[in-house]
């Protein structure tokens, strides 16, 4: 295949940059769908949610078509390089993140949910959820500080997790439920606490983000988990 004339090459990688903020709109939306799904029992938005997985997984490997397709053909050098690799990473933390989503979205569809223990999953959602859209804007930005906020703010939702995991074993050991709830509290301790975690595990996908975007800025993977 003959290698695209430059004016084409530069059009194909603000077309890729264009992409995958797109799809990482998308995995935003399912986000905050799954988690007000979760947080009101609405299985039917929760249901949606795990539907619209395949639509995520596909733009996820056309996209990383696009950026073979970029690295083959063109050879990218210096920050052109940094930003194709930088770009195909992303869209991999973005692929996990619309995994954990749908995590989020079956935990709500549970046959019988119950009571989330009292952790405040939609606070620590929006948190997370912040702290993914503010490292895609830093991403189409090339903004390093926002990439380095973003990495101090990761803490904080280490913390809300920690909490709320330890609110959930308090409550268990102080629980009076009888013979015939032990199941059903288990299943929603096992519940809360695998959610709790893929929170977590979410913003450590958008500190990676902020990472991959610091290196294609400044060739600093410092950040990089």
């Amino acid at each position: 295949m003959i290698p695209v004339a430059r004016e084409d090459y530069r059009a194909s990688l603000e077309q890729l940059r264009a992409d995958v903020e797109s799809m990482a709109e998308t995995v935003l939306t399912q986000l905050r769908q799954a988690l007000s799904a979760l947080a009101d029992g609405d299985e039917t938005v929760a249901r949606a949610v795990i539907e619209g997985d395949d639509a995520v997984n596909d733009r996820y490997l056309d996209l990383e078509g696009d950026c073979v397709d970029l690295l083959a053909l063109q050879q990218p050098v210096a920050s052109d390089l940094r930003f194709v690799v930088a770009s195909f990473k992303i869209i991999t933390d973005l692929e996990r993140v619309g995994d954990l989503t749908t995590n989020f979205a079956r935990y709500a569809t549970a046959e019988d949910p119950g009571a989330l223990s009292g952790v405040d999953v939609r606070e620590i959602g929006e948190v997370v959820r912040e702290q993914l859209r503010a490292a895609v804007d830093a991403y189409v930005a090339g903004d390093a500080e926002a990439c380095r906020a973003i990495a101090g703010r990761d803490d904080e939702v280490d913390a809300l997790c920690q909490r709320a995991s330890e609110a959930v074993v308090r409550e268990l050991i102080a629980g009076e439920a009888d013979a015939w709830d032990v199941e059903r509290l288990l299943d929603d301790v096992s519940r809360v606490l695998l959610t709790v975690r893929d929170l977590e595990r979410v913003g450590d996908h958008a500190v990676n983000v902020a990472a991959r975007t610091l290196y294609m800025v400044e060739d600093d993977p410092g950040l990089v988990y």
